[in-house]
């Protein structure tokens, strides 16, 4: 009897620990905890950290974002498809700069070894925000069927999306009406501690965040202004290789072609982060300043994932063994 009375027991606390799983990640008003990634994903251009990681590598010390992407992918420091100053990283871009960086001190193109050179780089992210760690090398992963189970809290997501507009890039399930504005990207990673398999970010945004006396443009529409012609870099397209060429690519007819000579810094590493004059106020920040037309779309859930991570299973379509 007394046997039965604890297994009730380890049971009736288990489950309360489940009923607890959102206040873990989500405090009071819908704050995200410490150790949690926001809602949103801290919005950092490629130029941005370009500039910042060609410092930390000491092989630029420039403030010019095509002069640090260009000294970086001269020693094949670059993401697989280049250099696109206006693009957000997200966890596949990091991981693949981390891929190239250790590789250019394995190889003798930095002045430091690769632990070093990975400690590094690793501070540079953390510095900007993003406390992103790349999956293991060399594994392979395939994308799961789409579901979203109420984890965490998705009343404070939603409050989230209301309150502080629509995120670019986020790890937790868009709420139902906003679901088909974004695409899904099966790369897993860690953010902290905490495990994801992957991310949404949004299939188009333009967002102007003011930072530093600058207008930064956080976008994936670039536009060839003498040609009158537009360009989208596709979110998942660019997971898989098939999108267009920034600076720095290894080999550019891999990739979707412009027809614009040097299309690679005309189009997509063009002029477009301004300094303010000294007395101006910056502008407000633009987040959820796109023309939103949701999508219902219903049916969604979130899972747990191993080792207290938000498991988040992606509608189908998307990966592949990237090694």
């Amino acid at each position: 009897m007394r046997r039965l009375i604890l297994v009730k027991a380890a049971i009736n606390a288990a489950t309360l620990l489940l009923l607890l799983l959102p206040a873990m990640v989500f405090g009071q008003g819908g704050e995200v905890t410490p150790g949690a990634p926001p809602i949103e994903q801290p919005l950092v251009s490629e130029g941005d950290f370009a500039v910042s990681l060609g410092s930390a590598l000491a092989v630029t010390t420039t403030d010019d974002e095509v002069e640090a992407e260009s000294r970086l992918a001269e020693l094949g420091i670059t993401p697989r498809n280049g250099w696109i100053a206006d693009y957000p990283v997200t966890p596949d871009i990091l991981a693949e700069v981390q891929d190239a960086v250790v590789d250019a001190a394995a190889s003798g193109r930095l002045a430091l070894d690769k632990e070093e050179a990975g400690k590094r780089l690793a501070n540079v992210a953390f510095d900007l925000g993003l406390a992103l760690k790349p999956y293991t090398p060399g594994a392979t992963y395939e994308p799961t069927a789409a579901s979203c189970v109420n984890y965490p809290n998705p009343v404070m997501v939603e409050k989230s999306y209301t309150d502080q507009g629509v995120p670019v890039v986020t790890y937790y399930c868009p709420p139902p009406e906003y679901y088909n504005l974004y695409a899904w990207v099966p790369y897993p990673f860690w953010w902290s501690d905490l495990w994801f398999p992957g991310f949404f970010i949004l299939n188009d945004f333009h967002r102007v965040i003011p930072r530093h006396r600058r207008v930064v443009v956080i976008t994936n529409h670039f536009r060839d202004v003498r040609n009158n012609r537009a360009f989208r870099v596709d979110p998942v397209e660019r997971f898989r290789g098939k999108t267009f060429a920034g600076i720095g690519v290894s080999r550019p007819k891999d990739f979707l072609q412009t027809g614009v000579p040097r299309g690679e810094r005309t189009i997509f590493n063009g002029p477009s982060a301004t300094r303010m004059p000294a007395g101006v106020a910056p502008p407000p920040s633009m987040r959820g300043g796109e023309r939103v037309a949701p999508v219902p779309r219903g049916g969604e859930t979130i899972a747990p994932a191993p080792r207290g991570g938000e498991r988040i299973s992606p509608p189908s379509g998307g990966g592949r063994d990237r090694r």
